[in-house]
């Protein structure tokens, strides 16, 4: 008689569960995404109580307060956290293990992206509704409102934004193996070179690049960029598509970099 042995617990499910088990188990996960969302109350806050005190031209809805905060403060945390998701492990030597548990190369930076997605997609869209909730809270009566469809938008995007950016962060920290390496590749990815093209190339590159592209995505279709004052040229569904070409071609590039020089 023979006995055949079922093996439970591998493929990409086992490898997303360890992958789910590590990124709560790092410290910096923590702090990373509550000073995050530290910084959304804080930015949200601070412009709902600029609008009762002060003269805010032009006014802002609370779906375009937290579509700038996104911008200006808590995606930079976003890119902190993916980036020590991959890069710790290299730091601290671990992706030696990794590798030999999860000896499919590209199965390690799926599960990364699997785990990533999610959490970061839902920590987009909380962060959106409690600074829209605060900001709405604190602004005077009469000012600038945000419909359903508009707070939607901002969430949805801003959600989908800070997933894809992640990966992204995910990919490139494979290819450098280094968080100061990949940190910076991801910021001038994020803001000089797009600016830079777009003043010396040509304008319209801007919104084809990952920060500016998941911008369009949190705004709603004809309304007015609240960072730049100006139109984006496609739907915020678009904008969100670019942002997972990004994602995907950072993938892809730490996938290949692992596949060929392993650990």
């Amino acid at each position: 008689m023979t006995t055949t042995q079922v093996r439970a617990g591998g493929g990409l499910a086992g490898a997303a569960a360890s992958e789910w088990t590590k990124f709560w188990s790092v410290r910096a996960t923590w702090w990373c995404l509550s000073g995050g969302f530290l910084l959304m109350l804080l930015y949200s806050g601070v412009s709902g109580l600029s609008q009762r005190f002060g003269e805010i031209d032009p006014p802002q809805g609370p779906h375009s307060i937290v579509v700038n905060g996104s911008i200006y403060l808590v995606e930079f945390c976003v890119i902190a956290a993916a980036t020590l998701f991959v890069t710790s492990e290299y730091a601290s030597g671990s992706i030696r293990s990794t590798l030999q548990w999860v000896p499919v190369r590209s199965r390690v930076t799926l599960a990364k992206a699997v785990i990533l997605v999610p959490v970061l997609f839902a920590y987009g869209v909380v962060l959106a509704l409690v600074g829209m909730l605060l900001s709405a809270a604190l602004m005077p009566s009469g000012a600038a409102t945000t419909t359903f469809g508009e707070g939607f938008a901002a969430a949805a995007g801003m959600g989908a934004y800070f997933a894809l950016l992640g990966v992204l962060c995910a990919g490139i920290g494979f290819a450098l193996r280094s968080a100061a390496g990949t940190i910076v590749v991801v910021m001038v990815l994020l803001l000089p070179l797009p600016m830079l093209l777009s003043a010396y190339v040509a304008p319209e590159l801007m919104n084809y690049f990952p920060a500016f592209a998941g911008l369009n995505g949190m705004v709603p279709g004809g309304e007015a960029n609240p960072l730049l004052g100006g139109y984006s040229p496609y739907s915020p569904l678009v904008g969100v598509l670019i942002c997972l070409v990004w994602a995907a071609a950072g993938l892809l590039l730490g996938t290949s970099v692992l596949k060929k020089r392993d650990a």
